[in-house]
């Protein structure tokens, strides 16, 4: 039995983080100083005049806390169990995301321009967060159309005239380093000009592309002309979309908020080299008892310990507590400096009370759709839990599908949904090896089982420090199965023998193969239809189904295409995937003349006459 009393008296008066309960739920997460003051300050009788404090104290029946060295660890600490477990009584980020970045690979001889959606430290240049995928690709195709740079994957000075030609080469889409076409000097004064494309330089870019376009003009090669008017046309609208902001050329976040109730909706704009290269919106909750530098404060640790890029400098509306600890955590992920500032004048401050009324606006505009969102995902999580009757909090929900054609190419399919939407990143697919024929529950069973069993593998290598590759090592809290009682109890065979104890329903479809309700506990549990939990339940059976049938389909597909190029003299693995990738199907194959197979690549006269007449 736990005694709170007796527990109070043992706090060290280190710093470390608190970790509150209520029987086996995490409620709240806090760091602290000193444990021992922090802590017992919880259950002071001046403390319960704070709403907050008081509603976390009344649930309480059990803490625990992890000592750190100092309140910086404490600090990280708490903010990645808040990320890992979103105790209810945290102030928490709703709607945090991965933005995308441009890459430039400045550490390769020949450098390349693409997207990636992560900015890691390899000392290549990023660009970015950008807010707007297609913006990223606009700028990454207008940046080939202009210089032609390449987009193999070859190494130099390796791959120098190993190869023939690639057909970007052919068609006039890359400049061919690896052919001697440019020099290094060449290559690199053209990424240096996109480069100052990338950082928002686009009046000498223009200009530069003026100059050239007058020199075809004046020699009479006008196609030529013409085709650099159009593109100084595509760079004068890809500077009007990123608007100056600022004149200081640094990047900066600059960060505001509205809050109403239980919610605030925090705007916030993506500043680099001086303009504003997109905005982002972001809603939290659980706010009511919180002061407005508090909710500042949660933001920033949550949403820049997710996201992988940091700015120079976050100005932000209202001042914080522990700024000078924040700013160091901040330049130590960063590993150069990060200043927060609160202007109260100025440039800045009219950049703050734009964001600000952005918010206002924001909020009375979404504010609605976005509890909507929450009854959908969220509501209909507690309302699922309340109709099983079960105590514990559904989170993540894993759901499980078999597809196959008469028991021919069985497959299985897990998807995951957690907080109500689909985590299509953990989507799994699985294809049966040691079931043959039409058996589901079988084929349920060893998918089940090869899940677990990768969890329980990834659970030894994380104890012995290894790196894990798959993403197994998460529990679900609920397993929705597609199938009825003799699927479930498949299931609870598999889940029994590797000893794993997690809920399992199965999904049953009524006659027209609608979603009908779920069994659990060998009973049927009907919804009401207008019932948010029926409704996510419907969602998750159409789409774990299709996810399955999906993966059935491109499986049956790859082996017909294997099947129609097979055996066919000269024509091996290399010249099948680069004749599929040529002419996109086997059917633009067979249709295809001697002279059009004559044009891919690998394609010798004697290897093309081959297939030619294969299918003539």
């Amino acid at each position: 039995m736990f005694d709170i009393e007796s527990e109070l008296k043992k706090l060290p008066s280190k710093p470390g983080v608190y970790i509150m309960k209520a029987k086996d739920e995490i409620i709240y997460v806090g760091k602290a100083v000193s444990l021992k003051n922090r802590v017992r300050s919880y259950f002071r009788e001046s403390a319960q005049n704070d709403p907050k404090v008081f509603g976390i104290v009344k649930n309480i029946t059990e803490f625990e806390y992890i000592v750190t060295d100092n309140e910086m660890e404490a600090l990280i600490l708490e903010c990645n169990l808040i990320k890992e477990h979103r105790p209810r009584f945290n102030t928490l980020l709703k709607n945090s995301k991965e933005y995308p970045y441009i890459k430039v690979t400045t550490q390769e001889m020949y450098p390349k321009i693409f997207m990636v959606h992560q900015h890691v430290r390899d000392k290549n240049k990023y660009f970015g967060p950008y807010t707007n995928v297609k913006f990223v690709h606009q700028t990454i195709s207008l940046i080939h159309d202009i210089w032609k740079f390449r987009t193999c994957h070859k190494k130099f000075p390796r791959d120098f005239n190993k190869d023939r030609t690639c057909l970007n080469a052919h068609i006039d889409k890359c400049i061919a380093p690896c052919e001697g076409n440019v020099s290094h000097d060449e290559y690199m004064e053209m990424m240096n000009q996109a480069i100052d494309l990338l950082n928002g330089k686009h009046d000498k870019i223009i200009k530069n592309l003026e100059n050239e376009m007058l020199e075809y003009a004046e020699n009479l090669e006008f196609e030529k002309a013409g085709d650099l008017r159009d593109k100084i046309t595509a760079v004068k609208s890809l500077s009007e979309r990123q608007k100056v902001v600022s004149e200081n050329p640094d990047d900066h976040d600059i960060i505001a908020f509205a809050k109403a109730h239980d919610e605030a909706l925090f705007q916030v704009f993506f500043v680099r080299g001086g303009k504003m290269i997109g905005r982002e919106q972001f809603l939290i909750t659980n706010v009511e008892n919180d002061t407005r530098p508090d909710v500042m404060l949660s933001f920033i640790k949550q949403f820049y310990n997710e996201n992988s890029y940091l700015p120079k400098e976050l100005i932000i509306e209202e001042e914080i507590e522990d700024k000078e600890l924040i700013s160091k955590w901040l330049s130590e992920m960063k590993e150069s400096t990060v200043t927060i500032t609160t202007p109260q004048k100025g440039t800045k401050s009219k950049l703050i009370d734009m964001a600000h009324k952005n918010a206002i606006l924001s909020l009375e505009q979404f504010g609605e759709k976005f509890k909507l969102e929450h009854k959908k995902t969220v509501g209909a999580l507690k309302e699922l839990q309340k109709t099983l009757n079960i105590s514990t909090e559904i989170k993540r929900i894993e759901a499980y599908d078999i597809s196959n054609t008469y028991g021919v190419n069985s497959v299985g399919s897990m998807i995951v949904y957690e907080n109500g939407k689909p985590k299509r990143n953990d989507y799994r697919k699985f294809k049966i090896k040691g079931i043959v024929g039409a058996d589901d529950y079988g084929s349920m069973k060893e998918v089940l089982t090869r899940r677990f069993l990768r969890y329980k593998t990834e659970q030894e290598d994380i104890l012995q420090g290894k790196e894990i590759k798959e993403k197994f090592s998460s529990l679900p809290d609920i397993l929705f199965i597609d199938g009825g009682k003799g699927h479930v109890n498949a299931v609870l065979d598999a889940l029994d023998e590797l000893d794993v104890d997690i809920y399992v329903c199965g999904m049953v479809k009524d006659d027209r193969h609608r979603t009908r309700g779920l069994i659990f506990n060998g009973e049927e549990i009907i919804f009401a239809r207008n019932s948010e939990a029926f409704k996510l339940v419907t969602r998750i059976q159409d789409e774990v189904h299709r996810f399955a049938v999906e993966y059935h389909r491109k499986l049956q597909e790859k082996i017909l295409i294997s099947s129609a190029l097979d055996n066919i003299p000269q024509i091996g693995e290399k010249r099948k995937r680069e004749l599929l990738k040529h002419f996109g199907s086997v059917e633009n194959i067979r249709k295809a003349s001697l002279e059009e197979i004559s044009e891919v690549t690998s394609m010798d006269k004697k290897a093309s006459l081959s297939l030619y007449n294969h299918f003539k």
